[in-house]
């Protein structure tokens, strides 16, 4: 029987490709990330998954989840997104500007640390730290994509 002439449930039979497995996979982790497996399920699921043969082994493994909804198409009377033009830095930036804070204030306290038991203020190399990684945050945050 040549592949044009197979049945309607003959593509059970059909051997799954590394994309199909994959394809269950994502489908295994949104429902996960849901709420709709435990952790137990989604880890036996996936064992399966990646050792499914047929695609009649992959059916099982995602028949009792709701379908993924589908992006409706777009009819050109919807309002296009919005962009913001100001504003704060985003949450990406604001994570760097606290990773650069703490790393500055680190380096401080540990110069501090060693003056004081120096008894004297040595050279301020935190500096080298805080400088050139700050003048790199501020350009990210002043011209990044967030501000555009």
């Amino acid at each position: 029987m040549s592949d044009g002439a197979r049945g309607a449930g003959d593509h059970l039979s059909v051997r799954a490709s590394d994309d199909d497995r994959e394809a269950v996979a994502e489908r295994l982790r949104v429902a996960h990330a849901e709420g709709r497996l435990t952790v137990e399920e989604f880890g036996e699921r996936l064992d399966a998954t990646f050792a499914a043969r047929t695609h009649a082994d992959l059916v099982p493994l995602t028949q009792d989840l709701p379908a993924l909804p589908t992006a409706r198409p777009r009819t050109g009377d919807e309002p296009l997104p919005v962009r913001r033009s100001g504003g704060p830095p985003g949450r990406v930036m604001r994570a760097a500007w606290a990773t650069w804070a703490t790393a500055v204030l680190v380096n401080v306290v540990i110069w501090a640390a060693v003056s004081l038991s120096a008894q004297e203020w040595i050279y301020f190399w935190p500096m080298w730290v805080a400088g050139p990684w700050g003048a790199v945050l501020l350009a990210g945050t002043l011209f990044g994509r967030d501000r555009h």
